[in-house]
């Protein structure tokens, strides 16, 4: 894979501030293939899917840093299956996934980030974000009758400033994260309408998946350009090299689901974290338990 494709960086969206924009607009939503079969997309998954088990176990015991990868993408552009396919080789006790729905009566009584800090990954332990914090500045910019149920204070509500202020507290606490070793991955999953508006069709032919949709998914369809502004502004301004973030071209699910899965790797290998090296005292320690476990006779 690594011949296939060296450097994820042209994903990555340079930071710019709070100003300016993402230009998603141009860019693609499908790249050529890393693949070339069904079988040699498996076999690549399956490689990465055992380098970041690896990884990641070292990571737990290296115990100093913690993952927190965050996708963020339009319905149905495939955050669940990026998630489940490129995270399946990872022992689920240094994993921790949390998806953020719609919130409850309690979190709108909070900061818009209290629902989010509660799940954020211990050290050692890679956490997971299937939506995020980010929902905040995209629905509920796009949905103002959200902001209403929040109930903040009226000087609170400044629409000239509001979504500028909240891009900079979300930049303050990644910056915070980071100063904490949290390591931060940011993902757009950039899909295209038309293959939005056929993977809705395909939810909808497909029983087991009749679940997935509902009135809410075509209303969010409704709104597109509005959706891809505000996913646009709120990118430029909060990618910062600590918390970079990777728009990923998600109409092709596999290439998709390779990308992520190598910018994960990259990430971790970053770190440069290995197994504890031991001292001579525990050395010994270790010894003598040994001894006494080969000393010990074996029941009759």
């Amino acid at each position: 894979m690594k011949n296939l494709l060296s450097d994820c960086n042209e994903f990555k969206v340079a930071h710019t501030g709070n100003a300016g924009f993402a230009n998603l607009a141009q860019r693609p939503t499908n790249i050529k293939p890393i693949y070339s079969s069904k079988e040699h997309y498996q076999m690549l998954l399956l490689e990465t899917q055992q380098e970041i088990g690896q990884l990641q176990e070292m990571l737990y015991a290296y115990n100093r840093y913690a993952i927190l990868l965050i996708f963020q993408g339009m319905d149905s552009a495939g955050k669940g299956g990026v998630i489940k396919h490129v995270m399946s080789g990872v022992n689920p006790q240094g994993c921790q996934v949390f998806s953020f729905q719609q919130p409850s009566l309690e979190e709108l009584d909070h900061d818009f980030l209290w629902r989010s800090n509660k799940c954020l990954p211990e050290r050692g332990r890679i956490g997971i974000f299937d939506r995020s914090y980010y929902e905040e500045v995209i629905v509920v910019r796009v949905m103002p009758d959200l902001l209403e149920q929040q109930r903040l204070p009226l000087e609170c509500i400044d629409p000239k400033k509001i979504w500028m202020e909240r891009f900079q507290d979300i930049i303050n606490l990644e910056h915070y994260l980071h100063r904490n070793g949290i390591q931060i991955i940011k993902f757009f999953l950039h899909l295209s309408k038309e293959e939005q508006r056929q993977r809705l069709i395909a939810r909808i032919d497909e029983p087991s998946k009749n679940w997935k949709i509902g009135r809410t998914d075509l209303e969010a369809h409704k709104h597109w350009e509005a959706y891809q502004l505000a996913y646009d502004e709120c990118i430029a301004a909060t990618s910062t090299h600590h918390a970079p973030w990777y728009i990923i071209p998600a109409d092709d699910k596999r290439n998709a689901r390779l990308l992520v899965s190598h910018i994960i790797v990259e990430t971790l290998q970053a770190l440069k974290i290995a197994y504890p090296i031991l001292s001579k005292d525990q050395l010994k320690e270790l010894a003598t338990i040994r001894q006494l476990l080969e000393n010990e006779k074996p029941p009759n």
